[in-house]
C-alpha cells in the first residue's frame, strides 16, 4: 500500500512540510500568525535569501555599521572565499537560514544600506562620466576653458592651460604613431586633466551652495 504523500510547500528549493518545525517556525517568524499564506510565506522567505544574497556585495563599511551577529558576519565572510559552485550554494542557503533570525528593524537598516551604495554607485559613474566630458572639452575647444574658468574659478588657469597644450602635443604626436589595432595610448596631461576636473567636480558635489557645473554640449 502506498504512503499518502507529505502535504507542503517548497521554499528556495527546499520542501516545508505542514505541520513540521521548520514550518511552524516560519509562521512563528510571520509575527506569529499560523493563518499566513504558503505564498506569503515563500515571499517572506525569498526576501530572506535574496537580502542575505545581497550581504555580499555590500561594502565592508555598511556592513561593518548594520547590527547583524558575529555568526551571521563570519558566514557572510566565508562565502565570499568559496570559489566552489555546490559550496556555495550550501552555504548561501546558510546565510538564507540565519537571516530568520534578523528582526524586522535590521532587515529594514539592511535595505537602506543597500539602497545607499546603489545610489552612490550611480552618482559615481555620473562624476566620473562628467570629469570625462570636460576633459575631452577642455582639450579639443579652446572656449571650453573659459566656461570652465567660470565654473571653477579657483583653477591654476596657467597650469591647466599648459597641461592642455601638451595634451595637444601628445595626441598629435599618438596619432602619427598609431597602428591598426593598436590601444589608443594617452599621456601624462591627459590623465592629469582628468584628475584636476574630478576633484572639482568631487567638491562642488560635498558643497551645500546652489553651485552647478554648466552643462555639457
Amino acid at each position: 500500500m502506498s504512503r499518502k504523500p507529505t502535504k507542503g510547500y517548497f521554499v528556495r528549493g527546499q520542501f516545508v512540510a505542514l505541520g513540521s518545525e521548520l514550518d511552524q517556525e516560519l509562521k512563528r517568524e510571520l509575527k506569529g500568525s499560523a493563518e499566513m499564506s504558503k505564498t506569503d510565506l515563500k515571499k517572506y522567505s525569498d526576501r530572506l535569501q535574496q537580502l542575505g544574497e545581497s550581504l555580499l556585495t555590500l561594502r565592508a563599511d555598511l556592513l561593518q555599521r548594520l547590527d547583524l551577529s558575529e555568526k551571521l558576519l563570519d558566514a557572510v565572510a566565508e562565502a565570499k572565499r568559496i570559489t566552489n559552485f555546490e559550496g556555495k550554494r550550501r552555504q548561501m542557503q546558510y546565510i538564507g537560514k540565519l537571516m530568520r533570525g534578523v528582526d524586522e528593524d535590521t532587515l529594514a537598516a539592511v535595505e537602506t544600506a543597500l539602497d545607499e551604495q546603489a545610489k552612490g554607485s550611480a552618482k559615481s559613474t555620473l562624476s566620473l562620466h562628467q570629469a570625462e566630458q570636460w576633459r575631452d572639452r577642455l582639450i579639443a575647444d579652446d572656449d571650453a576653458l573659459t566656461q570652465w574658468m567660470q565654473f571653477d574659478a579657483g583653477s591654476d588657469v596657467q597650469h591647466l592651460r599648459a597641461l592642455i597644450r601638451q595634451a595637444r602635443k601628445d595626441a598629435q604626436a599618438t596619432q602619427a604613431e598609431e597602428r591598426p589595432g593598436e590601444a589608443v595610448r594617452h599621456g601624462k596631461a591627459y590623465r592629469e586633466i582628468f584628475q584636476l576636473v574630478k576633484t572639482a567636480l568631487h567638491q562642488d558635489e560635498d558643497g551645500d551652495d546652489d553651485t552647478e557645473a554648466p552643462a555639457q554640449a
